[in-house]
């Protein structure tokens, strides 16, 4: 009869995480994210934004009609520095504030068509650079990383939960 292993408990599956695996993924997810950035902007026809202001107007576009207080929350900032970004943005054409009619001490954030066309600009630069180099790895690499992807977006949620 063929034997069957039990399921890790969770003090089993803890073990598991190695403190390699910890230390490297902290290590490699800023070094690609920094290398891919490095590589769209230099193509970026446009001043790039700070990467507050950068966050800001990604979760905007995410999410069209968030508040400034649901923004800083989103986004683990104070805010009124939230609220300071929103004025500069919306300074730059970059974003619109809606009074909100049934409250008007809240506003909600929707980008402008000028920080939809960057954004897609940014967005076509992205998949180029990621592109290029998913397509100089090996079939096997290329599949691992697809394989991965979903682990990572549960990681993301455990440490991030309003990302979820």
């Amino acid at each position: 009869m063929p034997s069957s292993s039990p399921l890790p408990s969770p003090d089993d599956h803890a073990a598991l995480v190695s403190p390699e695996v910890v230390s490297q993924l902290g290590a490699l997810l800023p070094r690609l994210l920094r290398a891919v950035e490095r590589r769209v902007h230099i193509e970026f026809p446009h001043p790039v934004l700070p990467e507050g202001q950068l966050a800001l107007v990604r979760l905007v576009k995410e999410r069209p009609g968030v508040t400034v207080r649901e923004a800083a929350d989103e986004l683990l900032m104070k805010p009124n520095n939230v609220s300071a970004m929103v004025s500069q943005l919306a300074g730059q054409g970059q974003l619109e504030r809606v009074t909100d009619p049934a409250d008007r001490r809240i506003v909600h954030l929707h980008t402008t068509e000028e920080a939809d066309r960057r954004f897609a600009i940014a967005e076509a630069l992205t998949s180029t650079v990621l592109g290029d180099g998913l397509n100089a790895l090996s079939a096997d690499e290329v599949a691992a990383i697809g394989q991965a992807l979903p682990a990572l977006t549960a990681l993301l949620r455990q440490v991030h939960p309003a990302t979820g």
